[in-house]
């Protein structure tokens, strides 16, 4: 029988391994327990389980040998069921369990995911005397840490007498698959030091780990140390290293890795894909696809789909087509690459192609509809997911509670509110009380502006954790109701009740409108003792806050101590600059950026214009209006109106009418006032007879124009045109709105306007101020008082 071993080795098609089996048969070698067994192991390494199957079962009195095989190739096909029922039958037939037996069998039920029966199976690890085994007490770590009992892990690892390679790459792929990224790399470092060198298979999971805890410090030590230990990468360890850069968004990183790989394998070029598709390089991602056909590279399903979304972002459809085709060819999974598909034809608008993908597999149901549905109304084509929504419904099918939720999320953003009414009719009439679908519920009527109708909706909730709590704070906030939002927030401190990162970031931004210095000082103390980090977004709000506050020092401490920024934290911090006529500071702060290597955005030069404006730096406002082409940015009707504003306050106003007349699209009534505005400071009446023709045929719903204009006749003394002002402000009903400050004092907001009799409080304070009614005419001022300052809030 010896001399058929090298036989099975040379047979690499189904057909020769039927062949030689054959031969056995006739031969009559096939009773033989060595080629049986052979055959069993070469059938289902060649997929064909079920014809080892029929060998096994065939044997008169398999051994015990031959049943380990059998219960191992179930194992390599993912049979895991099946390979647990063999197991069972192996004890009720009382065929003797060898040590050699137990991985398969562990592995089979860590895949399985039954808890109890693998504690029940490592009692008979123990009962039959083979914990101690290294193979064995490895798998069952691996067994544990598929079941999430890390603890469990952990002690089995411990209380290994000897520990390989193998048993410390394991461990530690258990704390990072379990979430425990910083104990995988403490363990990695006692590996180390305890002598042990890794491979290429204990560096994928400190790879992970790197990514996983956002450190790009940490994960290019990593990569360091991976280089200098020479350790050798093969294709999935190239993945990790891509994915990796990709989470820091370094996609330069990225490509210096794939660069690298010597070896055209399938894991590192899908991962390239994938990760110029998150970086938005939709067109270079496609490019890599082409090379890897050029290169014969293989592709898998989670290639297909990367190509697929690529052609869905760039709106290809054409080829995406031409891919969908290519893998039916290569007969690839349809249902791994279905929502890809969806999206390839939702973003193209292609609704009935949408449809005929979710009926390809057999009956319409909920799942599928729900799919398309999500799909649309995340990729912001709302009407169309309301549109599907409504053709599910007339084709009888019933929404769940998923559906709903999908379908009230596109009414909120669309603004359909009759229609988000009619789903909240449904909603009640089929008891769909669901936290996930009431929370849509509060969501949509607030992005619709009903805050009272998302209000009592969150009131009559039984059971609140931090969501709903978080979208009516966001829901108050947005809708102008700040004071609200930050009682809310204050109710959900008290009846401690848990926050989140969210919580905080609402209620700082609700701080922020409102110019409540102190009180958000409080909030970010709060943030602090209860151990929320500091991450990008809450670090640009706490920016934000203190510096329309008018603390521009905690300000940029804020800044400075950010990890990591955004554009958006850039032009906060420049606008806190400008706000204030820090010119210098805005400036400089605006070359660090660049440095940085941080692309402004048309945010930023509007934030650096309206610095300009303010501090009537007329030369450098020109300089950047100018460099907004050298970034690709087109001005708008914002940047416009600064220029305007800023030359019209210099008194160049011949300047700013020429910019006024260069504009490309339609001149809108807030850029003439910039210009009128001028005209007043400077007396220019000439400059004002000269524009009369271009803004008398203006009409707007802004009172502050026609109240402008109707002030500077009045200060002229032309009493005709300051009527016909006035007369067309009562025309189209509107009316002058007064100005007004606030003044937060104790958490409490004091509002003065023009007349306004002072709150008895308040008299302490005003008493040393030369002109009340300076402050009641909405001028800003600061006020000391008791060695405390407050800050004025303008709104005129």
């Amino acid at each position: 029988m010896t001399l058929y071993m090298p036989l099975f080795r040379s047979c690499t098609t189904l057909r020769a391994l039927f062949q030689l089996h054959a031969h056995l048969f006739v031969s009559g070698l096939h009773i033989d327990p060595q080629a049986s067994t052979r055959l069993i192991e070469s059938y289902a390494q060649m997929g064909s389980l079920h014809s080892s199957k029929q060998v096994f079962e065939t044997f008169i009195n398999p051994d015990f040998f031959m049943w380990g095989v059998l219960l191992k190739c179930h194992v390599w096909n993912n049979f895991f069921e099946e390979a647990i029922s063999l197991y069972h039958k192996m004890l009720y037939n009382r065929i003797h369990v060898n040590r050699f037996i137990f991985p398969s069998v562990l592995r089979a039920f860590s895949n399985f995911g039954d808890v109890g029966s693998g504690g029940k199976l490592h009692g008979r690890v123990i009962k039959c005397g083979f914990d101690n085994d290294g193979v064995v007490q490895t798998s069952l770590l691996v067994m544990y840490g598929e079941f999430g009992c890390l603890d469990n892990a952990r002690k089995v690892f411990d209380e290994m007498p000897v520990k390989d390679l193998v048993a410390w790459s394991s461990i530690i792929e258990c704390c990072v698959e379990n979430g425990e990224a910083n104990e995988g790399l403490e363990t990695f470092r006692w590996m180390v030091f305890k002598g042990v060198n890794p491979d290429s298979v204990t560096m994928l999971s400190v790879v992970d780990a790197s990514g996983d805890l956002g450190s790009w410090r940490l994960a290019k030590s990593v990569h360091g140390y991976i280089l200098r230990r020479n350790i050798g990468t093969d294709g999935r360890l190239d993945s990790s290293l891509i994915t990796m850069y990709c989470k820091f968004g370094d996609l330069h990183g990225a490509e210096m890795v794939f660069k690298e790989v010597t070896h055209p394998c399938t894991p590192p070029w899908t991962a390239m894909i994938s990760c110029y598709n998150h970086s938005g390089y939709f067109g270079k991602a496609l490019d890599i696809f082409v090379e890897m056909r050029e290169l014969k590279v293989e592709l898998n399903s989670v290639t297909m789909m990367s190509v697929l979304r690529s052609c869905a972002n760039l709106g290809l459809l054409k080829e995406g087509k031409s891919i969908h085709c290519f893998a039916i060819r290569k007969a690839i999974d349809f249902d791994i690459l279905k929502p890809a598909l969806i999206e390839l034809y939702a973003f193209c608008r292609r609704l009935s192609d949408c449809e005929k993908i979710l009926l390809t597999t057999g009956e319409r149901n909920i799942v599928q509809w729900n799919t398309l549905i999500s799909v649309l109304a995340r990729k912001g084509f709302l009407k169309e997911a309301l549109l599907v929504f409504k053709q599910m419904r007339t084709q009888g099918l019933m929404p769940d509670s998923y559906t709903l939720a999908s379908s009230l999320s596109a009414c909120g953003n669309v603004g359909l509110l009759e229609l988000g009414h009619q789903i909240h009719c449904h909603i009640l009439k089929r008891s769909y009380f669901d936290q996930f679908v009431q929370n849509s519920l509060i969501d949509m009527y607030c992005k619709c502006g009903f805050v009272n109708s998302a209000y009592m909706i969150f009131d009559t909730l039984r059971q609140r954790n931090v969501v709903p709590w978080n979208c009516m704070i966001g829901g108050f906030s947005q809708n102008g109701y700040s004071y609200e939002a930050i009682r809310l927030f204050d109710q959900m401190y008290f009846n401690r009740i848990e926050m989140n990162e969210v919580t905080f970031l609402l209620v700082i931004q609700a701080c922020s409108e409102l110019g409540y210095s102190e009180k958000g000082k409080w909030v970010h103390h709060k943030l602090i003792t209860c151990g929320v980090s500091l991450d990008i977004y809450i670090g640009t709000a706490l920016t934000d806050l203190y510096a329309k506050c008018g603390d521009l020092r905690t300000a940029r401490r804020v800044f400075d101590s950010m990890s990591e920024r955004s554009i958006v934290s850039w032009s906060v911090m420049i606008a806190g600059y400008g706000m204030h006529g820090e010119i210098n500071g805005a400036i400089s702060l605006f070359s660090q950026m660049l440095e940085s290597g941080i692309k402004p955005n048309d945010v930023t030069f509007m934030n650096v214009l309206s610095a300009c404006s303010h501090a009537r730096s007329v030369e450098e406002g020109k300089l950047y209006f100018k460099m907004m082409k050298d970034f690709g940015i087109e001005p708008d009707t914002d940047h416009f109106a600064c220029m305007v504003d800023l030359l019209s306050r210099a008194g160049d106003l011949s300047g700013a009418y020429d910019i006024i007349k260069s504009m490309p699209s339609f001149v809108e009534a807030g850029i003439w006032s910039a210009l009128l505005n001028g005209c007043r400071i400077h007396r220019r009446i000439d400059m004002l007879n000269t524009i009369q023709r271009d803004i008398s045929g203006i009409s707007s719903d802004d009172p502050g124009y026609y109240t402008l204009l109707s002030n500077i006749y009045a200060e002229e003394g032309n009493w005709d045109e300051f009527e016909k002002v006035r007369s067309k402000m009562k025309r189209i009903g509107l009316k002058k709105v007064p100005g007004y400050s606030t003044i937060e004092l104790e958490n409490r907001t004091y509002r003065f306007g023009a007349g306004d009799v002072p709150h008895p409080e308040m008299k302490e304070i005003c008493s040393f101020l030369d002109n009340f009614q300076s402050l009641a005419q909405g001028q800003e001022c600061n006020i000391e008082y008791d060695g405390t300052l407050f800050h004025s809030n303008i709104i005129s």
